[in-house]
């Protein structure tokens, strides 16, 4: 054991009385029947507001895939090229077609057809014999954006529709019980501080909580479009459109900012650690090469097999982790410690 550890004193909690290895673990187990009570109660409110839950989760990737498909149109209407010299060109001009997929949200397929062989148009007897591929005029078929099939997102089975509903349901009752199953934790820990130690459980709380909800928001804000760009664009490289199925989609929304907020406790775990006399704050400090190689394997772990989202949840961390070492410091310096 460090100089950290807790021992027994006079400010000991367990001074007055005598608490078995058993006792602890009984301990334990309530905090946890709590906190899963709490969480039972969080999805039974999300299982009433999980369908605008499931709208706002939808919109960044329904963005990134407009995005990109109006990129896509623009590339279209660059690359076409008439069939013959002289031939028909395209009805629009390049900047009609920027203004309407980049300012009014309007998508098209490019088709051809032959202008003779339309209803009421007198067709050319010369050119029934064979078709003729060189007399094909372009034709632009628009509609909303949103109205586009390649944006929409797909289910591929009956019950798959209800599966999402569930998954959206646990992730509305994790975010909102997630405080209480973080103070539930704070509890069991607190049961081994010393008073003056037990005060700071009440900085503690609030902090992780902060941290988890950073954590949440940054992924959710920030870290889905450099992902969905990035994979995205790795479609395009193969030559390959995506068809994103939303359950795949909830279950990616799901388990990234949950890793981030997770990730984002590691400050928090690196004092506990301390307090606990397992890690003394000088390994934190002379160890931190070996440390950033565990961060950046957590990272992979915790979050897609991309390098985006593993650098963007790495980075962070290893700013907390530094912060970790200024507060074990800090509180190594407290009277009594």
């Amino acid at each position: 054991m460090t100089k950290n550890a807790i021992t027994p004193d006079k400010d000991d909690l367990f001074n007055s009385s005598t608490m078995t290895f058993g006792e602890h673990l009984e301990e334990l187990r309530a905090c946890l029947i709590r906190g899963a009570i709490g969480l039972l109660c969080g999805v039974a409110i999300g299982f009433f507001v999980a369908k605008p839950v499931i709208h706002i989760i939808e919109s960044p990737l329904r963005k990134a895939l407009g995005d990109y498909y109006t990129e896509r149109a623009i590339e279209t209407f660059d690359a076409w090229t008439p069939r013959r010299a002289g031939g028909p060109t395209l009805p629009y001009s390049r900047k009609e077609i920027v203004d309407a997929v980049e300012q009014h949200n309007l998508s098209f397929d490019l088709r051809e057809i032959h202008p003779s062989r339309l209803p009421g148009a007198k067709p050319n007897i010369s050119q029934q014999e064979s078709f003729d591929t060189e007399s094909l005029a372009p034709i632009l078929l628009w509609q909303p954006l949103a109205r586009d099939s390649r944006v929409s997102i797909t289910t591929l089975s009956a019950q798959e529709a209800f599966g999402i509903y569930v998954k959206a349901s646990f992730l509305v009752g994790l975010v909102l019980a997630g405080p209480w199953i973080i103070y539930q934790l704070w509890i069991f820990v607190a049961a081994g501080l010393y008073p003056h130690e037990k005060k700071v459980v009440h900085i503690f709380l609030p902090a992780s909580t902060g941290l988890f909800a950073a954590g949440v928001l940054l992924a959710f804000f920030f870290v889905f479009d450099f992902v969905l760009t990035y994979l995205l664009a790795f479609n395009e490289w193969l030559g390959l459109d995506p068809d994103p199925r939303i359950s795949e989609w909830l279950s990616f929304v799901l388990f990234l900012p949950v890793g981030f907020g997770l990730g984002f406790q590691l400050p928090l775990v690196m004092v506990f650690l301390d307090r606990l006399g397992i890690v003394e704050v000088k390994t934190f400090t002379s160890q931190w090469r070996m440390a950033f190689v565990i961060i950046f394997i957590a990272a992979a772990i915790l979050t897609p097999a991309d390098p985006y989202s593993m650098l963007l949840l790495a980075t962070p961390l290893a700013a907390l982790y530094f912060g970790g070492i200024g507060l074990c410091r800090w509180l190594n310096k407290s009277p009594a410690s």
